[in-house]
């Protein structure tokens, strides 16, 4: 598993060089997320850490008075690291599924999103997500997503195509390769918008999510820590910031259509 680390300044924690502070400097607050997922986890033009989730996290370990430290790594390593101390907790655009909670605890939510369809250019749309299951159709997913645990868990007879990258899923259904790529409402309506002559969108999920805080199984000070920091996040205006900064586009087009944003929190 490939693992990249970046530290970040965020105040209230030195200089960003462990060398350099000193020995009663508090320890960074390490954050594993996947930087290939913009605009919530990716890398700027410079080559740092970016998005959603990079601004968040450094919110965050400025409220708890620690530096933060971004460990990027592949998606499916995520929850592994966290389980064996690599990283302090997990902010990568991580769906809290029951699954999920056996393994690690999660924070409040912080995003409501859903599960939906981006679907081949000319693939009739659908009346129910199990019409998919048919020996005549492909769907692609990305490993270790909920949409792929949705799809092997609900799908007997389609052709099941699970690949590693985004973009890899996105050019099956863009050229044609597959009929349907199951992924969150956001990301399928970027796609879609990117690729209109070539796919079209069923955005209305079928299956509500929530994204979380991952943390270690039995952390309730830092879980508690964090349900506070996002609370006073949202009371301030916070995530509206970064709905204006990294989704601006996105918000008007949920309005537009008459779909809830997903920092909606209820």
């Amino acid at each position: 598993m490939a693992v990249v680390t970046m530290m970040i300044s965020c105040g209230g924690g030195g200089d960003g060089d462990p060398a350099n502070q000193g020995a009663d400097a508090p320890a960074p607050l390490r954050v594993g997320m996947e930087l290939a997922y913009p605009p919530f986890e990716m890398m700027d033009a410079s080559g740092q850490p970016s998005g959603v989730s990079v601004d968040l996290a450094a919110a965050l370990a400025g409220s708890l008075g620690r530096p933060l430290k971004v460990e990027n790594m592949e998606f499916t390593g995520l929850i592994e690291a966290l389980r064996s101390g690599k990283i302090d907790c997990i902010i990568s655009s991580l769906t809290a599924t029951d699954e999920r909670r056996r393994v690690i605890d999660f924070s409040d939510g912080y995003v409501s999103t859903g599960l939906c369809l981006l679907l081949a250019a000319g693939h009739p749309d659908l009346s129910d997500i199990t019409e998919l299951d048919s020996e005549k159709f492909t769907v692609v997913v990305k490993q270790g997503t909920t949409g792929h645990l949705y799809a092997m868990n609900n799908f007997s007879r389609a052709t099941l195509r699970v690949l590693e990258k985004e973009d890899a899923c996105v050019l099956e259904v863009t050229q044609g390769k597959a009929d349907a790529f199951i992924y969150d409402q956001m990301s399928v309506y970027r796609h879609w918008n990117r690729h209109q002559d070539s796919t079209h969108a069923m955005l209305r999920p079928f299956q509500s999510e929530t994204w979380a805080v991952g943390i270690p199984k039995g952390s309730d000070e830092l879980r508690l820590s964090i349900n506070s920091f996002l609370k006073e996040f949202r009371e301030s205006g916070g995530f509206e910031k970064l709905a204006a900064k990294y989704l601006a586009e996105e918000k008007a087009a949920f309005a537009r259509l008459g779909y809830p944003f997903i920092f909606d929190v209820e």
